[in-house]
C-alpha cells in the first residue's frame, strides 16, 4: 500500500505523552484518498486527531467496490523502510509483488505481512480476471528501533487461528486473543483481530488492560462499548480494559487494533518511517536513483512511483495526537 499524496506532511509519532491510560471513546472521521486505478480509501490513521494506536500506524479502509467493468486496485511499485504493512480482504483478491520475487495473490482471511526492514519494494493490483467485489484494510505497524534496519520478508499465511462464541468468530492476524496466536511475525506486543457478528450478537471480548486499542468498523452496525458506530469508522479506546462489550445490529464486521504504546519517536513521510529527517531524505535518494537498496519488482507492467518533493518546512514534533 502505497500513500499517492504528492504534498505528503512530515509527521513525527509515537512517544507515550498523549496516551490515555483510562478507557476513552474518541471518533475519528476518515479522510477520502484516491489510491490508484478506480479505488478510493478511507484513510484514519494518521487522523487529524490520532497518529498511532500502539504500533499501529496507517489505516485505510476500502470498499466494498463493485469493480466488476474497472481496474480495482492498480498499485505501481513502490518503497518502505521501517515498517510491515499487513493486507487484509473482505472481499476480492490482491496480487502482490516484491523485491524479493515473491508473487502471490492473496485472498479473503489470508495475511500477507511484508516486513520492509532496510528496504522492500511492492505492487499490489487487482489480478486479471478478479471478482466483482473488493473490500478490505490495508495497515501499516511501525517497527521498533532494534528491528528497523533488518532484512526485508514477506510472509502469507493463509490458515490464521480462529476464535468462537455465540454469533462470533474471531480471526487473528497479529499477536495473541484468547489463547489463540498469530503465526506473523510481531517485533513489539500487538494485535490484530478480526470480528464476524451475527445478527443480534452480545459478547464481552477480553482485553489487556496495558494495550491501548482501537475498533475499525468494516460492515454492518455495531455498537462497541456502548457507542453505535457505521461502516468506515474507527473508534480509539485508550487503555484500561480488561474486556470490550461489543452488539452487533444485523450481520457486521470489525476490526480490533491495539497494542502496547509505542515507546519510540518514529518520524512518517510518504512510505517511509525513518527516526529524522536526513534518514528520510536518504530513502528518497535512494529511491530515485534507483540503486540496490530497493530492489527491483519483476512482472508489473508500468513505471513504479515517483517520490513527491520532500518539503520546505523543517520537522515540527507532533506527538501521538493533534
Amino acid at each position: 500500500m502505497s500513500d499517492l499524496d504528492q504534498r505528503p506532511a512530515v509527521r513525527e509519532c509515537g512517544g507515550r505523552a498523549d496516551i490515555s491510560a483510562k478507557p476513552v471513546h474518541e471518533l475519528l472521521e476518515p479522510r477520502a484518498v484516491p489510491l490508484g486505478g478506480s479505488t478510493k480509501v478511507r484513510r484514519l490513521l494518521p487522523n487529524l486527531g490520532r497518529r498511532m494506536v500502539g504500533a499501529w500506524c496507517f489505516v485505510d479502509h476500502y470498499g466494498p467496490d463493485d469493480i466488476v467493468d474497472l481496474p480495482g486496485m492498480q498499485v505501481p511499485p513502490h518503497p518502505h523502510i521501517g515498517l510491515q504493512t499487513v493486507s487484509w480482504l473482505h472481499a476480492g483478491e490482491v496480487l502482490h509483488r516484491d523485491s524479493l520475487g515473491s508473487e502471490l495473490t492473496i485472498r479473503p482471511r489470508q495475511l500477507g505481512l511484508m516486513t520492509s526492514g532496510r528496504g522492500i519494494s511492492h505492487s499490489e493490483q487487482s489480478p486479471a480476471g478478479h471478482g466483482p467485489v473488493l473490500h478490505g484494510a490495508q495497515l501499516w505497524v511501525a517497527l521498533p528501533d532494534a528491528s528497523r534496519d533488518i532484512a526485508p520478508a514477506f510472509e502469507h499465511h493463509a490458515d490464521l487461528p480462529v476464535i468462537t462464541a455465540d454469533r462470533l468468530r474471531g480471526t487473528v492476524l497479529l499477536g495473541e486473543v484468547d489463547g489463540a496466536v498469530s503465526p506473523g511475525t510481531a517485533h513489539t506486543p500487538i494485535v490484530g483481530l478480526d470480528l464476524t457478528l451475527g445478527d443480534g450478537a452480545e459478547v464481552r471480548l477480553p482485553v489487556e488492560p496495558d494495550f491501548e486499542y482501537a475498533v475499525l468498523t468494516m460492515s454492518g452496525s455495531t455498537e462497541v462499548d456502548g457507542v453505535r458506530l457505521d461502516p468506515g469508522s474507527m473508534l480509539y479506546l485508550g487503555c484500561g480494559r480488561s474486556e470490550l462489550p461489543l452488539r452487533a445490529y444485523g450481520d457486521s464486521g470489525l476490526m480490533l487494533l491495539g497494542g502496547e504504546p509505542f515507546e519510540e519517536k518514529i518520524v512518517m513521510w510518504w512510505n517511509f518511517i525513518a527516526r529524522t529527517g536526513d534518514e528520510i531524505t536518504r530513502a528518497r535518494a535512494d529511491w530515485m536513483s534507483s540503486g540496490d537498496r530497493f530492489g527491483i519488482v519483476r512482472g508489473y507492467d508500468g513505471d513504479p512511483l515517483a517520490a513527491p518533493s520532500l518539503p520546505d518546512t523543517p520537522l515540527k514534533p507532533r506527538g501521538r495526537t493533534r
